[in-house]
């Protein structure tokens, strides 16, 4: 599961606004031949017990919400979050999903939409004829009209953020839904007083996968399941030893 995760990782390398899954391992029950704390006499106790663990297991692969490194584009839709936030999306069922990437495009209609042509939300459309589109950094959207000097506004972006943002239910396409680990999303605008990013126009946030990382990591996994092989294989021939002492 462990070297899954880091091909996971790894094939997003390039991924605009992926974040890396870190897999956690947990210690299973243990088997107590002596207790820790018994007792080994009137007025004393074993200091520290005779206890076999059974192995482990894994009990999560978190989500690590590191910032990545930003990518200068052409794009005037295109933008990143300096730190904390979820852009929003309005998905085809009528929920809102969250997401890091903000590579948007304009559909047909003139409405910021994702790749896959989910509207922003709040949703702001603009002028087929708007020949500059300005996002600020407190994401109010601009844009001017053929003959205008005085620009108009289309709307202000609004993003959201969670108390434990690691508890989302990751549903790909770059998605992420709420659930009860994550809690309710709390709503405010870029760089407001509510601890969220401010926006940069022009920029992409790349992937937070360390590849030299990730290539370690899975070396060491290698060599432990390697390990682990060994000492399966040393108790099978030792059992059966065992197994022929009596003949």
């Amino acid at each position: 599961m462990n070297v899954d995760n880091i091909a996971h990782n790894l094939a997003n390398s390039n991924t605009v606004g992926f974040k890396q899954r870190r897999t956690q391992f947990q210690d299973l029950l243990y088997q107590n031949f002596i207790q820790p704390g018994a007792a080994a006499g009137s007025q004393t106790v074993i200091p520290s017990g005779l206890q076999l663990g059974l192995g482990t297991r894994p009990v999560s692969n978190a989500i690590v919400f590191s910032q990545g490194d930003f990518t200068q584009t052409d794009s005037p839709l295109d933008m990143v979050i300096q730190g904390k936030g979820f852009f929003q999306v309005r998905r085809p069922t009528g929920e809102t999903a969250y997401t890091r990437s903000g590579s948007f495009k304009m559909d047909r209609d003139g409405n910021i939409v994702t790749a896959e042509g989910d509207p922003m939300e709040p949703q702001i459309t603009i002028p087929a004829e708007a020949q500059k589109i300005t996002i600020a950094a407190d994401g109010v959207v601009s844009y001017n009209l053929p003959g205008q000097a005085a620009s108009q506004t289309a709307g202000q972006i609004q993003l959201a953020n969670f108390n434990n943002p690691a508890g989302l239910n990751a549903i790909g396409h770059n998605l992420y839904m709420p659930t009860d680990a994550s809690g309710d999303p709390t709503i405010g605008l870029p760089g407001g007083q509510e601890g969220l990013g401010a926006l940069l126009q022009g920029y992409t946030e790349g992937s937070n996968v360390s590849v030299v990382e990730e290539f370690i990591n899975m070396i060491v996994s290698q060599r432990a399941y390697e390990a682990n092989s060994k000492v399966v294989r040393a108790a099978d021939e030792m059992y059966q030893q065992v197994n022929n002492i009596g003949r």
